[in-house]
């Protein structure tokens, strides 16, 4: 099937409220092009610098989202255009993107990544940290004018226990709540980024409001 074959059967399962992100890492131009000509918009790419060589490339209504671990020092190069950092771990890296959105007189949005896996390499906040950091945004209003957390982000285990991967992801959708009902923060999250192309069925049936697909789409790397 062609991508936009695949793009077509993709949305036809998704549900209204659910915003599909393309992963497009590695993928040439040409590919991405065939996606945007069947009416995707949206893009995750892993990599900066290649997210802004496809950036200067494509049409400019376009939304790039990073969707890979962020590195402070790399923020400078995408601040100009990204419309969503999906893995955000620390306060220093809020300040960073803040600092840099501020330079082009932007508001980036960022979820904050939440650790649900039992694997120890993904990176993530636990929940003291994640409302430690939802507080000091609170407090310090001014110190982040230019970033605005939209919601939560988590990746499962990567495993073939079903059962596992539903616990984790209803973990998260369960965090995702309680912050929603906690006073600390005046505004709500909206967006829970959770599903891949293995699993984003069960992570909608689980909460989930963002999936991101890249090999059910674009093929195998």
């Amino acid at each position: 099937m062609s991508i936009a074959k695949n793009l077509t059967e993709i949305k036809s399962q998704l549900p209204a409220h659910v915003t599909l992100v393309a992963v497009s890492k590695t993928k040439p131009v040409s590919d991405l092009m065939e996606a945007y000509n069947a009416g995707q918009r949206i893009f995750g790419e892993n990599k900066i610098q290649e997210m802004t060589d496809k950036w200067e490339q494509m049409p400019k209504d376009i939304e790039w989202h990073m969707i890979g671990h962020v590195q402070t020092n790399k923020v400078k190069f995408m601040a100009e255009y990204v419309s969503l950092i999906h893995g955000v771990d620390s306060l220093k890296l809020l300040q960073e993107i803040n600092k840099q959105a501020k330079k082009h007189n932007r508001v980036i949005d960022c979820l904050l990544q939440i650790h649900i896996a039992e694997e120890e390499t993904k990176f993530g906040l636990d929940e003291l940290e994640l409302e430690e950091i939802l507080k000091q945004v609170q407090n310090d209003k001014s110190e982040f004018e230019n970033i605005k957390i939209v919601g939560l982000m988590g990746m499962a285990t990567f495993t073939e226990n079903q059962n596992q991967i539903e616990k984790e992801f209803n973990h998260l959708k369960a965090i995702f709540d309680k912050i929603n009902k906690l006073s600390i923060i005046n505004y709500q999250l909206s967006i829970l980024s959770m599903g891949m192309s293995g699993d984003y069925q069960l992570a909608i049936s689980c909460g989930s409001t963002m999936v991101r697909i890249g090999s059910s789409i674009f093929g195998a790397r």
